[in-house]
């Protein structure tokens, strides 16, 4: 199976600039970029949460 090369790629490229338009596209980048952002975000908000809160508490409880 042919992988794509950098030429292909252009040729994608072009095509799709010229069905959607330059404006649209950046529009597009800038709402995936905020979205990835958000996600980011959100990943280290969770990873903190679950550092700052242990899942079992301690047990030192040594009962025969």
């Amino acid at each position: 199976m042919p992988s794509l090369g950098i030429p292909e790629l252009l040729i994608i490229l072009v095509i799709i600039v010229l069905l959607f338009g330059a404006s649209r596209i950046t529009g597009i980048a800038a709402a995936m970029g905020g979205s990835i952002k958000a996600f980011r975000k959100a990943v280290r908000e969770e990873d903190g949460d679950a550092a700052a809160k242990p899942d079992k508490p301690d047990q030192n409880d040594t009962r025969a």
